[in-house]
């Protein structure tokens, strides 16, 4: 029996028993109708990474036969990888979608933004994201975020209230017994919502598999040149690097995580299909920002503070 089976096996004796991924997704896409009933003009953030992709695979079944009724925005740093970008588009297209799309480029040739001395664009998004929210009067916004990720996102509730300048404090964190949500905000604050919160790294993957959903090939190994930098393989591009001294190699690599070119590493992996991907990470004791997102490890409370200040 493989590990995908292992997971769906539950209470043989009962038909009507949900089984786990059943019950993760009708909560998913019960937390998609209750936003749209209590809220004006949610969002979807879509960035063409798997989390958002499942996010919007739920949408689309939470109101199918219907359209989506969101948008999509997403925060373009400049550095992102084509395959995602390629992936985005096509998504849009196929399913008759707006999307927004807030430039980290337009802020920067702006003068209000500047680029890091590192290269990396992830820590930049804030800005253009709240300006995104605020100028399309935006008042709930869907993100991907999963519990499992990372210690500060294990913090965030399902609905999770922002201030009138877009911070994040976990003091103001409200309640969320019986699955009963509190979307109530006063005028300029709004509620990121996360659909995939109870969800982990592996259940992704599950669903992944049993809906039959594509994802972008960098997902999967392939041959890739990269470089090493701070224990990570990066992607070399015209975004800073490699340097000088880093060694350029082509090896097989894939992805775990989707962000900034800059920030985001591959891992050595062979698993070149869905059912290989879910053994590795069934084994696999570190999560996927963890071992390969170089904007976590600028210090302990690195996420945190960003959350604080409005980011994702």
């Amino acid at each position: 029996m493989t590990v995908t089976t292992q997971r769906l096996v539950q209470a043989e004796d009962s038909p009507y028993a949900l089984s786990h991924l059943d019950a993760l997704e009708a909560e998913s896409v019960h937390i998609f109708r209750e936003v749209a009933g209590e809220f004006e003009r949610p969002v979807i953030l879509f960035s063409g990474g798997k989390d958002s992709i499942v996010m919007l695979h739920l949408a689309l079944k939470a109101f199918a036969p219907a359209p989506v009724p969101f948008a999509l925005l997403h925060v373009d740093t400049g550095h992102n990888f084509p395959e995602v970008l390629a992936y985005r588009d096509r998504a849009v297209a196929e399913h008759n979608l707006r999307l927004h799309v807030a430039a980290v480029q337009d802020y920067i040739d702006r003068g209000v933004l500047r680029e890091r001395a590192d290269g990396l664009r992830n820590p930049l998004q804030t800005v253009p994201l709240l300006d995104g929210i605020e100028s399309n009067k935006f008042d709930a916004v869907f993100g991907g975020g999963r519990r499992d990720e990372e210690k500060a996102r294990a913090k965030e509730r399902v609905f999770s209230l922002r201030d009138e300048f877009g911070a994040w404090d976990p003091r103001r964190q409200r309640p969320e017994l019986w699955s009963l949500y509190n979307g109530r905000h006063a005028v300029g604050e709004h509620v990121r919502v996360f659909p995939l919160s109870n969800w982990t790294e592996l259940d992704v993957w599950q669903y992944i598999e049993r809906e039959g959903i594509e994802l972008p090939e960098i997902y999967y190994a392939h041959r890739r040149e990269v470089f090493k930098r701070d224990g990570m393989w990066l992607t070399a591009g015209e975004w800073g690097g490699p340097k000088e001294t880093e060694q350029v190699e082509t090896r097989l690599v894939r992805y775990r995580t989707v962000g900034d070119m800059s920030c985001t590493g591959a891992v050595d992996s062979d698993a070149d299909t869905i059912e290989a991907v879910i053994t590795e990470i069934a084994a696999s004791r570190l999560t996927e920002r963890g071992a390969t997102r170089a904007d976590d490890k600028m210090s302990e409370a690195a996420m945190e503070d960003r959350k604080r200040e409005g980011y994702f």
